[in-house]
């Protein structure tokens, strides 16, 4: 059976298994200064799931579209799933989960959901270089961390008039994450971990054993429930040595918003997994490339 993977920029992919379609996370449509990814959300015809890492903006804003337009079933947090009703998409439509749940997607394919952790967006370094090494703020207390985000999202106030149209565009009421989640699709072809988001609880990424594992490269990383101490590059070489897969797949390292996110050099990310995790290969993909995902594993 033929995967593909078409990354759509941001932490937004499709996992095309035969002949069924799976969107992870569906944030397509983005601010007109990012570079363009190739496709819009009108362009999308067909899905049958979709499923959500978390519940911000630029993870889950343009799934309600996908949704109307396809029919398919979000699966998402109990939060992706109150604010998609809210959007108007049909209850039956909507499949909420926390983790502990194993989904069947197809009569050969299926995906697990494991509870994960947000990056520390509320860190003094929110958007570090990956070779940038942050330390301390250990032991923030979520009172604390929610009067910092408050500076976050003032910065994000203060951005470009196209940002501020666009962030009042994809506003839909999130009240926080909703709750970070892991996802482990099993097909006839391999097994992929996806990961939409900087962290993670180390005692559930040591019992996974994926072929291939998307990683989210941007933030300060969180590792059970505390800011890495060391670098972006560190962080994601870090969970390399606890998962083990063949090959690793960057998310969310583009500059999917101009002013606030920035490219991330993946040089002293591939330097890290060399080191660390030699026998994982670093796939670097481009926008809408249909990579082989499982070939030749």
């Amino acid at each position: 059976m033929t995967a593909t993977l078409d990354w759509l920029g941001c932490a937004t992919f499709r996992l095309t298994i035969g002949n069924l379609v799976v969107f992870l996370d569906a944030y397509i449509d983005r601010v007109p200064s990012a570079q363009p990814t190739g496709i819009t959300i009108d362009e999308i015809t067909r899905a049958d799931w979709i499923v959500i890492g978390h519940s911000h903006f630029d993870h889950l804003y343009g799934a309600e579209r996908i949704a109307r337009t396809t029919g398919a079933t979000i699966i998402g947090s109990y939060e992706t799933v109150r604010i998609m009703e809210a959007q108007g998409v049909p209850a039956e439509q909507l499949l909420p989960v926390a983790g502990g749940e194993k989904i069947r997607l197809s009569s050969e394919v299926s995906v697990s959901v494991y509870p994960s952790q947000h990056s520390c967006v509320w860190s003094q370094s929110p958007m570090p270089a990956a070779d940038q090494v942050c330390l301390g703020e250990l032991g923030v207390t979520y009172q604390e961390q929610q009067e910092r985000l408050k500076a976050l999202w003032a910065r994000l106030g203060s951005l470009s008039d196209e940002v501020v149209a666009h962030l009042k565009a994809a506003a839909q009421g999130a009240r926080g994450d909703g709750g970070a989640l892991l996802y482990l699709f099993e097909t006839p072809a391999g097994s992929l971990l996806y990961q939409d988001t900087s962290g993670y609880w180390s005692g559930i990424l040591q019992n996974l054993r994926p072929d291939v594992a998307i990683l989210a490269a941007a933030g300060r990383g969180n590792i059970d429930g505390e800011p890495v101490q060391g670098s972006l590059a560190q962080f994601v070489a870090r969970q390399a040595t606890l998962l083990r897969p063949r090959r690793v797949v960057l998310s969310h390292h583009d500059d999917w918003l101009p002013g606030f996110s920035r490219a991330i050099d993946t040089g002293p990310i591939r330097e890290e997994l060399a080191r660390w995790a030699p026998r994982t290969t670093l796939i670097e993909m481009g926008y809408l490339q249909a990579y082989p995902v499982f070939a030749g594993l």
